[in-house]
């Protein structure tokens, strides 16, 4: 069945869960979810961010959106959310969303260091995509994954070694499964996306001004610009509607062709001195513990 996109009522008989969508990208791609008439369900962390995003995004659509507190690291704790979840009526759709990056020189990678990031994009990805999978599985239902990757899951990228290897391993998934699950009715898609400016993410990727690289900056992308958020969440709500049934497997690139022009990772970095590589790991490091003292005290 075909279905307009552009429609408010696109996404009218979809339940859809945005991990990490209290914030950041996460929040806006549900905002539009719901605008389109799905109800969304998010997860995360933090049980007061998650609860101001759900006043955002339940303005933005007509169905009140819900929030679980996972941490979609523990398989256990996903397990618990997709029963509650399912208590209500199975999802129609997973994004797979929640993720964590920096930059920094491999031979300075700490094993907690190269964990934070890829036991949040790998193992947790995977832990809510099988968890829904099989509860798709068993019920009959068909369902829909999107998991938004990076254009390094073609290169790979010098810098963030973790993310690269993680996002690969989703793209890898996303392929693999879209096989194995066909027959049931399952489809596995993934974006990557180019730069898309958020706060977060940009503490952690551009800690340094005045030695930004290639792969954050607009001008190296050949459109000349940063992406805007309603390109991405259009892309996003096409991929989970019914418009496009046949469409699995794919990682659909969406950088402005960034990553045709060749500039798009950390490779450029390499010329950074290790002072310049101090001053963005204290950076870092201060953007962390900000972030780690909000999910202590819930903010």
């Amino acid at each position: 069945m075909s279905i307009d996109i552009f429609r408010d009522d696109a996404l009218l008989d979809k339940s859809i869960l945005v991990t990490g969508g209290g914030s950041g990208l996460g929040k806006e791609i549900s905002k539009a979810l719901a605008a389109k008439g799905a109800k969304v369900h998010i997860c995360g962390r933090r049980p007061r961010v998650l609860e101001q995003a759900v006043a955002e995004i339940s303005r933005a659509g007509g169905k009140p959106a819900s929030y679980h507190v996972c941490d979609i690291r523990d398989a256990d704790s996903v397990e618990t959310m997709m029963e509650a979840i399912w208590a209500e009526g199975p999802l129609t759709g997973l994004v797979n969303n929640a993720a964590a990056n920096f930059i920094a020189p491999t031979k300075d990678l700490s094993p907690r260091g190269f964990r934070a990031v890829t036991s949040t994009v790998m193992d947790g990805s995977f832990y809510v995509t099988l968890a829904a999978g099989k509860r798709w599985i068993a019920g009959g239902d068909k369902g829909s994954v999107v998991s938004n990757l990076v254009t390094w899951v073609w290169t790979g990228s010098a810098f963030v070694v973790p993310s690269a290897m993680a996002k690969t391993a989703l793209h890898a998934m996303t392929m693999s499964l879209a096989v194995e699950w066909g027959k049931y009715g399952i489809r596995l898609n993934a974006t990557a996306p180019g730069p898309f400016p958020t706060e977060s993410a940009w503490e952690k990727l551009s800690p340094i001004p005045d030695a930004r690289s290639s792969a954050t900056r607009a001008d190296s992308v050949p459109l000349g610009r940063y992406g805007t958020m309603p390109e991405l969440q259009n892309l996003i709500v096409f991929l989970l509607s019914d418009g496009c049934d046949y469409l699995t497997g794919q990682t659909i690139a969406i950088d402005g062709g960034q990553h045709l022009a060749g500039p798009s990772t950390f490779a450029d970095l390499g010329v950074l001195t290790d002072e310049q590589w101090r001053v963005a790991r204290e950076a870092i490091q201060r953007a962390s513990q900000r972030d780690k003292a909000q999910r202590a005290t819930g903010a």
